[in-house]
Order: C-alpha cells, then sequence, then structure tokens
C-alpha cells in the first residue's frame, strides 16, 4: 500500500503529471485514505522539490512541472478530500502590490504554499491594499501574502500593513512579504509579521505563522 503512496511522490518530483494521476488513482481504488494520498504522496513529493528548489539542486522550471503534476493528482483527490471533510491547514491570500505588474514569483510561491497543504486565494497583480483585506476577510484568511519586484512599489507593503492595523485586525491577519528588493531588514522597519527570500521559505513560514 505504501509502495503507491511513495511511487507518487516519487512521479511528482519528476513532474510526470499522467503518471502522479493514474497512481493518485491506483491509491483510491486501493482504498487508501484520501488524506494520507494527500499528505503521504503528493504533499511528500512536493515538499522534497521545495527542500531541493532553496538548496539551488532544483530550478523554477522543475517547480512549475511539480507544481503541475500535484495538481493532477489534486484534481482527481478534490472531491474525496472534501466529501471526508479534510480541511486545508489555513488560508493566505496572495498578490502582487499596487503598482507592480510581477507574477512569477507570486505564483511560484502559490503553488509552494498549496504544496504545503494550504487554500490559496491568488488576487492576481496590481493589487489595492483595500482588495487584499477585502479578499482575506470574505475567505477567512488569516494571512496576506505580498509580493513586489520594484523597490518603488515596496511601500505599497507598508500600506498593507496599516489597513490590517487601521481593520483592528493585527495578529488577526499576518502580513508577508517577499520579492527580489525585499529584506528582512525592510519588512521589520514596516511591521509586517514575516518576510521570506525565496518561494519555499514562503510556505515555511506561511506554516509558522499559522501556528503564532
Amino acid at each position: 500500500m505504501s509502495s503507491t503512496l511513495e511511487q507518487i511522490a516519487e512521479q511528482l518530483i519528476k513532474g510526470k503529471a499522467n503518471d502522479v494521476r493514474a497512481l493518485v488513482q491506483k491509491a483510491i481504488d486501493e482504498k487508501v485514505k484520501p488524506s494520507d494520498i494527500l499528505n503521504k504522496g503528493l504533499l511528500a513529493g512536493m515538499s522534497i522539490v521545495g527542500e531541493r528548489f532553496k538548496k539551488n539542486e532544483v530550478y523554477v522550471p522543475e517547480v512549475l512541472i511539480a507544481a503541475r503534476a500535484m495538481k493532477a493528482g489534486t484534481e482527481i483527490l478534490k472531491p474525496l478530500l472534501v466529501a471526508a471533510g479534510v480541511k486545508p491547514i489555513g488560508t493566505v491570500v496572495i498578490g502582487t502590490v499596487k503598482g507592480d505588474l510581477h507574477d512569477i514569483g507570486k505564483n511560484l510561491v502559490g503553488m509552494m504554499l498549496e504544496g504545503a497543504g494550504l487554500r490559496v486565494v491568488d488576487a492576481g497583480i496590481n493589487v489595492e491594499p483595500e482588495m487584499m483585506l477585502k479578499l482575506a476577510r470574505e475567505n477567512n484568511a488569516t494571512i496576506i501574502g505580498a509580493s513586489a519586484l520594484l523597490t518603488t512599489t515596496m511601500t505599497n507593503m507598508k500600506t498593507i500593513v496599516e489597513a490590517v492595523k487601521a481593520a483592528g485586525l493585527s495578529g488577526k491577519i499576518k502580513v508577508m512579504i517577499g520579492g527580489a528588493p525585499v529584506t528582512q531588514a525592510f519588512c521589520d522597519e514596516i511591521g509586517a509579521d514575516g518576510y521570506a527570500p525565496d518561494a519555499a521559505s514562503a510556505a515555511d513560514l506561511a506554516k509558522a505563522l499559522l501556528k503564532k
């Protein structure tokens, strides 16, 4: 039984979407618990991809291919997870801040967050701070993830932190930030709850923030 789950993880790491889909179906037919297929198969594989990405052993294209394979597996699994009452560990709203049109980093973070078992609401690019907050409230999200690739748009991250404060939601909704020009010092300066240097670290950070 466990061998099917190991195979799911292995094929996911290789980015073989069709094989992952077939193996997830096989595991379902073998009556493996949907939560085990998710955690010990799909997410286990994705976390290895995340670790390798952090160590620069694999790069963005491999991560994207692995994420696509994970999506193929979760599509079959989703109805069963819902029926079994398996809930995501938390909800995160992600978006690229107002004035910034870059989305590759944001998309990668979204995939890593999903790969860590979170529900992701993608607000897109050039997002107004009020919109981020509105989506967080509507989706009961406990984390807002803001991305920026330009030094000129980074200041809009501060606006998001201030919007959360003004709404009296500090502590209830955590703000994490990232992007090429963003640093831990900037994070401390604007009062955000966390900073991640890359997509794999962003998933770890989100999990840590959920526990706080």
